[in-house]
């Protein structure tokens, strides 16, 4: 029997919930959130897939039948190394520098912290192994490799039950020689054993990093390629055929085997497709900008879009991890809705980093949890009706809330119940706007000529308070907030980043030497997507520039033309400008020269995107969306007062409302405060703008 496959889903496994986005043709775009399952996510990834076909009264069967996409978010690479729950791994060497991953670079990351300790490694010093062998920084060897210590190696990380092996020589980017005769040794000596080899996951100048993302990498490994090894057997067994995509942490999406190979590009894989879905969202209001703010049950990432595409670094750390691979320029602390108030040894109130997860979840899920979360705190303060919380699918115990926050918040404070919620409101938003503080003010952006895109079951709750802190004018609230990183995992593209080292002056490097990298990587990540199917490729250029004797870079995008025509004045001038905006100067007019450190391509495949649709106008009155009144916290006046609730699903385009109030989602609350006023776009957005509020 021939099924149509008419069904994408978008699925982003996150701490708490696992949120899928169900598009299909012949029925409008629909959202879903189900808990997330800690010990095996795959079986979440089935419970939210059995949930969609619940609701369209289908077995799981033919729902999986009828599918010809899913795109997979996934946090188990992240999860693995937040916890240090990655694979046994082990670390052949040059001489000498066995130490680096400890050293990092030799700078105290907190100065005056004399309690600050070391990141500890991921391979620990007796699995990191020096072999003999030299290369000088031309590839030139100096010494040749000894296979015998390579050998000795080997048989060490037997005798540990090593399941991964990083291999990272001095200068391979240059000439990776000996490091393909160690990893030919390797397979020989330990076929079983997972390898990370740098010349393949980072051909670039500058040991440390290079050294740290090729541990990560190992790290990873094995514990993706189990997950993805259970994801796929779970999905064959429900009978689906068609094509599944991984999400990367550069945005773009690829195939599991192509991700298995690099597990590194998966490190923001939950998060990496909010931004996508932020410009959709934006775009709809003719804004090429927008800053997006993501709070799930465990954590707030903040990031920016420009232009319409998502800001993306050239490297980032997870958990103090470096890790130089091209990823979404997202900053995320521990503030979510699971997030736990406490009180720290000088007797002030702290809320995070630490999270009640899924499992027990924060107290008021009455699934055993006793610590007092940020869940708890708006529950207290009215934000959250108990028999309609998710739809009245997960009732909330208010008393339970109270008795957590009483015993570990109010009484340790010697306040009420209530005033504790209410400062836990406040710290928790505090920590938010820091994060947003993070993306803008510290790249050289004001936070205030961005409209910021709110994502998360609980950011809507909170993004008054966010924006009136940064002074931000505008906010978006999509019709998917809840599920929004779901929703643009169909969104995306196929994508894939190639750096190589190439460097000297910019001014005398030979062109046509340049342009010849360039071609090269374009034509690797042309092979690459043409194998997944692309359609349509495009490839982007970058330059890695520095001021000469400067010590770091800067990634300056690059118009292809500019290289093949020898126009460096145009190239230089993108440096410049670039620059000025980081560091708030430019030694344009001092003659200053530029040094070239890398090449970057990126290579994008266009897939069809499902269009999302517009409703139908149903002018300004919102009185008919009316649900009743409810006492609710006011943080403006700080006390607590009447708001009206209004239902969100009855609410049309055009609808417009004054703060303060609540309107109510089965995936999300809004709480418009003053002076912020409400009005539903033809997307199904309510934006929230400040100047026309009611002060009633």
């Amino acid at each position: 029997m021939t099924h149509r496959m008419t069904h994408r889903i978008g699925i982003d496994v996150g701490g708490t919930f696992t949120d899928l986005f169900f598009w299909s043709q012949d029925r409008a775009p629909e959202t879903f959130k189900v808990l997330s399952t800690p010990d095996d996510p795959s079986r979440g990834v089935l419970e939210g897939m059995r949930a969609i076909a619940e609701a369209h009264d289908l077995t799981l069967e033919e729902l999986a039948a009828e599918t010809g996409l899913v795109v997979h978010g996934t946090t188990v690479t992240t999860n693995a190394c937040l916890t240090r729950g990655g694979a046994s791994t082990g670390l052949i060497t040059t001489p000498g520098v066995r130490d680096a991953l400890e050293m990092r670079r030799g700078i105290r990351e907190r100065q005056y912290d004399n309690r600050y300790t070391n990141v500890v490694p991921l391979v620990p010093r007796h699995l990191r192994l020096p072999v003999g062998g030299r290369l000088d920084a031309g590839g030139n060897e100096l010494e040749p490799l000894n296979p015998d210590e390579v050998r000795e190696a080997a048989a060490l990380f037997r005798a540990e039950g090593g399941e991964a092996i990083a291999v990272c020589l001095m200068h391979s980017y240059a000439d990776d020689r000996h490091e393909r005769a160690v990893a030919e040794l390797l397979r020989a000596e330990l076929p079983d054993a997972w390898l990370s080899i740098s010349s393949e996951v980072l051909p670039t100048i500058r040991f440390y990093e290079r050294v740290s993302t090729t541990v990560t990498n190992a790290y990873v490994g094995p514990i993706l390629r189990s997950y993805l090894a259970a994801l796929g057997s779970k999905l064959a067994g429900i009978g689906f055929e068609g094509v599944l995509l991984i999400m990367q942490s550069n945005g773009g999406v690829a195939l599991p085997d192509v991700v298995r190979d690099r597990p590194a590009t998966t490190l923001l894989s939950g998060p990496a497709g909010g931004p996508r879905a932020a410009a959709t969202y934006a775009g709809a209001l003719g804004r090429d900008d927008c800053l997006l703010v993501d709070m799930g049950g465990t954590s707030f990432d903040a990031s920016l879009v420009r232009e319409g595409a998502a800001a993306l670094g050239s490297g980032g750390e997870l958990d103090r991890i470096r890790i130089a691979l091209p990823m979404l320029d997202i900053a995320t602390i521990g503030a979510g809705g699971g997030s736990v108030g406490w009180i720290d040894a000088g007797g002030l109130l702290r809320m995070g980093p630490q999270s009640a997860g899924a499992m027990p979840g924060p107290a008021c899920y009455g699934r055993g949890g006793e610590r007092p979360t940020c869940t708890d705190a708006d529950l207290v303060l009215g934000y959250l009706d108990p028999d309609w919380f998710a739809g009245g699918k997960l009732p909330l115990f208010a008393e339970r809330a109270t008795a957590a926050i009483r015993e570990h918040v109010a009484g340790p404070l010697e306040i009420s119940e209530e005033e504790a919620a209410a400062g836990m409101y406040t710290v928790i938003n505090t920590n938010m706007a820091h994060g947003v503080r993070e993306i803008t003010i510290k790249r050289g952006l004001d936070p205030r000529e961005f409209p910021m895109v709110v994502a998360g079951g609980a950011g809507a709750l909170h993004a008054c308070a966010i924006a009136a802190e940064l002074e931000i004018p505008s906010i978006i609230v999509p019709p998917t907030a809840s599920t929004l990183c779901a929703t643009g995992m169909l969104l995306c593209d196929l994508q894939h980043d190639f750096v190589r080292s190439c460097l000297g002056s910019l001014e005398a490097l030979d062109l046509a030497d340049l342009s010849s990298i360039v071609d090269e990587l374009a034509a690797e990540g042309e092979g690459q997507l043409l194998r997944e199917g692309a359609a349509e490729t495009m490839h982007h250029v970058a330059l890695d520039l520095r001021y000469l004797k400067q010590y770091h870079e800067v990634t300056v995008s690059i118009e292809r033309g500019d290289l093949e025509r020898g126009d460096l004045r145009a190239i230089a001038a993108r440096f410049h400008q670039a620059h000025n905006r980081l560091y708030g100067y430019d030694l344009e007019e001092v003659g200053t020269g530029l040094e070239l450190i890398n090449v970057r391509v990126r290579s994008v495949g266009r897939s069809a995107r499902p269009e999302l649709p517009e409703l139908p106008p149903g002018g300004a009155e919102s009185d008919h969306a009316l649900k009743g009144r409810r006492r609710a916290w006011l943080p403006a006046r700080s006390r607590f007062g009447e708001l009206p609730v209004y239902d969100g699903h009855a609410l049309r385009p055009g609808n417009r409302l004054g703060g303060p109030a609540l309107i109510e989602r089965v995936d999300t609350t809004i709480l418009v405060t003053t002076p912020f006023a409400a009005e539903v776009d033809p997307r199904g957005s309510v934006v929230l703008e400040t100047g026309e509020a009611s002060h009633a």
